[in-house]
């Protein structure tokens, strides 16, 4: 354990406000970050990094040091994601929009584009399930490692590995028939028999 975790932690726990508000300055804009690239826009966003953080502070006496503390509230904040992304329903997609963008009469802008291709993206994602949601969006959109990923989740390598194959799999096939998703999201990885 970091000698910095370690004095902080212990601060916290003896019952220190500023410790508890340094931790909670120094880990919370990771923590909104990692919380956004797994669900996107949300407007559940502050409940979800305040219930992150009340999760930390209850089990900050449990904290054994084993990992960085940020490794550790970043599993506490992965958690929280799968509990909110496994109570709701997928969100329902709709190609109301796909006029305006797939018309002859307007030229979206390319921000216009972007905007609207990370919307079917998270809207694709809410189809697949908690896990392979979690590892697809660490790995992809946070730039972790596999192992990063699997430690993170508590999985094996192996496990996560096939989560994000899913995952991705899942996306391109829904691409395959939505060209703004398609767009978004490049070209498909290649397959064994296209190497």
């Amino acid at each position: 354990m970091n000698l910095d975790d370690a004095i902080l932690v212990d601060r916290c726990l003896d019952g220190e406000q500023a410790a508890a508000r340094e931790l909670f300055r120094h880990q919370q804009g990771r923590i909104q970050a990692t919380l956004y690239r797994i669900l996107g826009s949300n407007r559940d966003m502050d409940d979800l990094l305040q219930e992150t953080f009340i999760q930390v502070f209850k089990s900050l006496k449990n904290f054994r040091g084993e990992a960085r503390l940020s490794t550790w509230i970043d599993r506490i904040a992965v958690r929280v994601a799968y509990r909110y992304i496994s109570k709701k329903k997928p969100a329902t997609f709709t190609t109301e929009l796909a006029d305006e963008f797939e018309g002859n009469a307007i030229v979206p802008s390319r921000h216009a584009l972007a905007r609207e291709g990370i919307r079917r993206l998270y809207a694709a994602l809410s189809e697949l399930s908690p896990t392979a949601r979690i590892a697809f969006t660490l790995h992809e959109l946070d730039g972790r490692s596999v192992n990063q990923v699997a430690h993170t989740v508590g999985a094996s390598v192996t496990a996560t590995k096939l989560r994000i194959w899913r995952a991705r799999r899942a996306l391109f096939r829904k691409a395959a028939r939505d060209p703004i998703l398609a767009e978004f999201l490049g070209e498909p990885p290649a397959t064994e028999e296209q190497r």
